[in-house]
């Protein structure tokens, strides 16, 4: 594969100043190393000859950060983005370096849930957006999840979203915490019934299954619904188990759910601008921007109507949030792991984003312990941008301390990797393998 073996230039200045200013990041690497594989792995390889067939590389017209799964930590989220060069800390405040306000900042989804807050990573955000930042928010799975829940206490009771809030809700356990603090008031907990009725109001119906079954069968396969079913007994068990080491009673958590929606997604809600301004994909030369992965029907939307309008499909079938779009193509953006039970993407989804220019997709949802990671799925180029910032799984996966990472992406067709849990950081430039 020597073909592919990049020409290295260790004189490239592409690392931005970092002004580290409370001295946060002392591990953070400076010195540029080859991406590790990117010459050598021959899938990888095939892929970058692939892109040579099809018109080579479009790059995007200026810096893109592509920082992913923050969550619910503020301070891994703040030390990514100082680590990347984008911002500098005035004491509380945040603003741009020069170099931020060049750039473009790109979320990669999973902001919520893990902690150890998820309020104040959305403060967090808010207060990038604040300072002028071109940020763009895409959504990942948890990020659905929370949309998922609550939607499901809203209107009328129905088989096919009955289930939703214990199937989904277990996972906002914390943030609904959070929300019960700061939010909820004394006059909205006593607008609810009792206990017992407002259990009631949060799990499903006891002839659940069987209305279900029959309610699923004109949108999922029945070995989907089947497994639907027997999934949603170890749900309620660990919902059950969750919810009482949360100290929360049932109707402290309906008051909770019930002013999430007025916090999140009414107009005006305090965090109404966090899904108001979510997108699922994002274009930008040969780079394809998403939490999770691609199937064949994806790859067709997006060539034949476009990101935007693959984004205006998303955010109207989220609104409505049945089974059939948390298993369909549209959810599977946020959600696949190129499972059996996923999505399928095949060599024609992938030869049909070839032609049309589109050579490699940068994501989130697969966490790395050593920096990001560069391989081919399914015969195409995925970019693994999630490296583990989250304190809740660093410590259940073994690594210390905060995490602090980004993906810097730069018009030259330079792409680095930084992450404080690797060495140095990874250079790859297709453009200049040879």
């Amino acid at each position: 594969m020597d073909q592919f073996r990049e020409t290295f230039r260790p004189d490239l200045h592409l690392l931005p100043p970092v002004f580290d200013t409370d001295a946060c990041l002392p591990d953070l690497p400076r010195r540029l190393e080859p991406w590790p594989g990117a010459a050598t792995h021959p899938q990888v390889a095939s892929c970058l000859e692939r892109a040579r067939r099809h018109g080579g590389w479009r790059w995007p017209d200026k810096p893109v950060i592509f920082l992913s799964d923050a969550h619910a930590d503020a301070e891994g989220f703040l030390r990514s983005l100082i680590a990347a060069g984008v911002v500098r800390r005035r004491g509380a405040r945040i603003e741009l370096t020069a170099f931020g306000r060049g750039a473009r900042i790109v979320l990669g989804g999973d902001s919520l849930d893990k902690g150890p807050s998820n309020l104040a990573l959305l403060d967090a955000i808010a207060a990038l957006r604040a300072t002028g930042a071109d940020i763009h928010i895409l959504a990942g799975n948890h990020d659905l999840r929370m949309r998922m829940a609550i939607a499901a206490l809203r209107g009328p009771r129905s088989a096919l979203h009955d289930h939703l809030f214990a199937r989904m809700g277990r996972k906002i356990l914390p943030a609904l915490r959070e929300v019960l603090v700061r939010f909820v008031t004394a006059a909205d907990l006593a607008r609810l019934p009792d206990e017992a009725a407002c259990k009631t109001r949060l799990m499903p119906r006891q002839d659940w299954a069987v209305r279900f079954a029959a309610a699923a069968r004109a949108e999922l396969r029945p070995k989907v619904v089947a497994k639907e079913i027997r999934k949603l007994e170890e749900k309620l068990r660990k919902f059950d188990r969750d919810r009482a080491r949360s100290g929360m009673s049932y109707r402290e958590i309906l008051a909770a759910a019930l002013k999430c929606h007025e916090v999140f997604f009414e107009p005006g809600g305090t965090y109404a601008w966090f899904y108001e301004t979510m997108d699922v994909v994002a274009r930008s030369g040969s780079l394809l921007f998403v939490h999770a992965g691609l199937c064949d029907n994806m790859c067709d939307a997006l060539v034949t109507e476009g990101p935007a309008a693959v984004n205006a499909r998303y955010r109207e079938a989220a609104e409505r949030a049945s089974p059939g779009f948390y298993f369909g193509p549209l959810a599977n953006l946020v959600r696949t792991k190129y499972r059996a039970s996923d999505c399928e993407l095949t060599d024609r989804g992938v030869s049909a984003l070839h032609r049309a220019g589109i050579h490699m997709v940068v994501q989130g949802h697969v966490n790395n312990h050593e920096g990001q990671r560069l391989l081919a799925k399914r015969g195409l180029l995925h970019l693994e941008g999630d490296v583990t910032l989250d304190r809740a799984s660093r410590a259940l996966e073994g690594l210390e301390g905060i995490g602090a990472g980004a993906t810097l992406i730069f018009p030259s067709g330079d792409v680095i990797g930084l992450s404080r849990d690797y060495p140095r950081a990874k250079h790859f430039a297709p453009d200049r393998m040879s």
